[in-house]
């Protein structure tokens, strides 16, 4: 059995102390492969780093809308360079962010759509985050990025481009079945992470319970969002095998059909062998 952490930020600082031992215990528990999406220039070019010196590990290059503030003219010719690198499988962790609001809308939006325009012209998938300002799981956050994907991957369809196929993943995904559905008929995956193991991840239980498992990815996003019964503490892609058993529960599974089946989604989606 082999699991797929598909969003896991080892790169941090939070790692330096352990990283290799973090590793270790990764491959005891049989994940098989870890992405590290960059959220800033810096932060990419260290997922490269990191992803160039293990066969385990590989990258995505991007800017986080929270950091959409310093996103510069020459930051797309920067990512563009920094993709070359055949570790990298796609361009993120980019998309909307209305929750902190550390950057204006118009700016998120318009960094966003830069970064899809790279991610089309380097035939990438996409990395997607996005944050409601409130709790709720739907609003102008979900409303305004559907409207912006619609719009990149018709434009992928129109130039017959194989990435409208495999055009990327809703991180983490806590938004509304409506919004999963539309995402998915776009040609997008859903991420699951550790909020689906929490006393009080009901909803996420009932969504990811609905949702086809071709569709669901598994990822970690360590160091942040660990699962239960380590949550409070730093998360790690071992616990990669925690999501995908608290899924296994929910769509009465196993876990050995829910690693088969999200590593396989994986593969579609970042093309890696």
């Amino acid at each position: 059995m082999t699991l797929t952490d598909t969003h896991c930020h080892l790169d941090f600082d939070k790692f330096d102390s352990d990283r290799q031992a973090v590793l270790d215990r990764a491959i005891q528990a049989g994940v098989g492969r870890i992405l590290i999406p960059g959220l800033t220039l810096t932060s990419s070019l260290s997922a490269v780093k990191l992803a160039h010196s293990h066969p385990l590990l590989f990258a995505a290059v991007g800017v986080h809308p929270t950091e959409a503030s310093g996103f510069e003219s020459s930051s797309i010719n920067d990512l563009r360079n920094l993709a070359q690198h055949p570790k990298v499988k796609a361009i993120g962790e980019i998309g909307l962010d209305y929750y902190w609001d550390t950057s204006p809308r118009d700016l998120q939006q318009k960094v966003l759509k830069d970064q899809l325009a790279l991610a089309a012209e380097l035939q990438l998938p996409v990395i997607i985050h996005f944050r409601e300002k409130g709790d709720e799981p739907s609003g102008d956050c979900a409303a305004d990025l559907v409207n912006i994907l619609e719009k990149w991957v018709a434009g992928l369809k129109r130039s017959k481009s194989p990435l409208a196929k495999r055009a990327g993943v809703l991180h983490s995904f806590s938004g509304t079945l409506e919004t999963a559905r539309a995402a998915m008929k776009l040609g997008f995956f859903l991420g699951v992470a550790g909020p689906v193991t929490y006393k009080n991840g009901q909803t996420r239980q009932e969504l990811v319970a609905a949702l086809p498992l071709d569709r669901i990815l598994l990822e970690t996003d360590a160091p942040f969002q660990t699962p239960h019964p380590h949550r409070g503490k730093r998360n790690e892609p071992a616990y990669v095998r925690l999501i995908a058993d608290k899924i296994a529960l929910v769509r009465s599974s196993t876990i050995e059909v829910i690693a088969a089946a999200t590593g396989e989604n994986a593969k579609r989606l970042f093309a890696w062998e």
